[in-house]
């Protein structure tokens, strides 16, 4: 839900910046680029706070090697493309690149949800709700990437 928040806060600030006259952030694609950017710099460091972290190995698919170096990458890549949606000579790549990522990302949210992994002491997000926050999500970082 946190990443809802950032998402949908960023981008409200970033309209009324516009509407109150900075230019800049006129325009939707911008100011989702900021909400874009908060989610996952909220997101991206997540990955590195310890309690957090331990969860989300737990999420990872245990078929798949080196759960704790996925973790890691997947949080540098977040935060590498949370600056990138910031910056206008690389909006487009980034938000193509998240949006990607979060495709690639999304079997350890459903294999999460299949095994009961509990997040923060909570049952993790029901798999149909979680599809279209991920759909949310990655049309996000599209209409950041215009």
């Amino acid at each position: 839900m946190a990443p809802l928040i950032a998402l949908l806060v960023g981008t409200a600030a970033a309209r009324l910046a516009g509407f109150f006259g900075l230019e800049h952030f006129d325009a939707w694609p911008v100011s989702v680029a900021v909400g874009v950017f908060c989610m996952f710099t909220l997101t991206g460091i997540v990955h590195f706070v310890p309690s957090f972290r331990a969860w989300m190995i737990e999420m990872i698919p245990p078929k798949l090697p080196a759960p704790a170096l996925l973790v890691t990458v997947s949080g540098v890549l977040e935060l590498a493309g949370a600056v990138g949606v910031l910056i206008p000579a690389t909006r487009t790549a980034a938000g193509i690149g998240l949006a990607l990522l979060l495709v690639a990302m999304f079997p350890a949210n459903v294999s999460a949800a299949r095994r009961g992994v509990l997040i923060q002491g909570r049952p993790p997000t029901p798999v149909p709700l979680r599809a279209a926050e991920q759909a949310l999500y990655i049309a996000a970082a599209l209409v950041a990437a215009l």
